[in-house]
């Protein structure tokens, strides 16, 4: 596992983004951990956490696009703090866009945050996780109702590794229905490989007992092919 995907998963779990537990996803499922990127609350740590975005983008879709998409609400920070580390990495200028939960009909009207989506744009959207898929296709409709527009990619923080709403991966369900590669910084799997039965800031993490609790989780919900 590369250095900076073990940063990445000490990171989550230093400002508390990544917890484990009992949870419930968005999509229904009762979980033994949760990633929740509305706990990046300090300028240092979104100047950090957009470093990690950058890197991902750029390892899966280089830089060769036009616009940063974050859904609302928690993809807005994520979309910012991304194309500024973008700038201040790779010295390019990506413009970012998120969307409204309502339509604004004063002053700055619209459904739009950040720079218009034009013809011919090509779109990158970020998220925090996706469970079951279900945000994508709230996501989609509205960037393809900009105009002619490509949307090349989805990255996540974590690929939580079950399935969405068939027998696939959610990400490869959205991968093959909207023809749209995905990537996430780390996945679910590297990040009990990092933290299972290792002492971290004086504590083990992930120990037997949680591990079980993982691994029944997958026997449920994770990939059947």
């Amino acid at each position: 596992m590369e250095n900076y995907k073990r940063e990445f998963i000490e990171f989550m779990v230093d400002c508390g983004v990544l917890k484990f537990g009992d949870f419930v996803t968005k999509s229904g499922r009762k979980t033994p951990f949760f990633v929740n990127t509305g706990f990046y609350r300090t300028g240092a740590q979104l100047r950090r956490l957009g470093g990690y975005y950058a890197r991902a983008v750029k390892e899966s879709f280089g830089l060769d696009f036009d616009v940063l998409f974050g859904p609302a609400y928690k993809g807005i920070p994520l979309s910012v703090a991304t194309s500024m580390a973008i700038s201040e990495l790779y010295d390019k200028d990506i413009r970012y866009c998120s969307n409204r939960k309502e339509v604004k009909d004063h002053g700055d009207t619209g459904i739009l945050l950040g720079s218009p989506i034009q013809d011919g744009d090509r779109v990158v959207i970020i998220e925090d996780v996706t469970t079951a898929g279900t945000s994508i296709e709230e996501t989609l409709p509205i960037i393809r109702a900009q105009g002619d527009v490509d949307p090349v990619g989805l990255v996540v923080s974590v690929d939580r590794m079950e399935r969405g709403k068939g027998t696939k991966s959610a990400l490869r369900e959205i991968e093959e229905k909207y023809e749209l590669k995905t990537t996430a910084i780390v996945t679910m799997e590297e990040v009990t490989e990092h933290l299972y039965n290792r002492e971290y800031n004086g504590k083990i993490i992930i120990d037997d007992s949680l591990k079980t609790a993982i691994d029944a989780y997958y026997e449920q919900y994770g990939v059947l092919e």
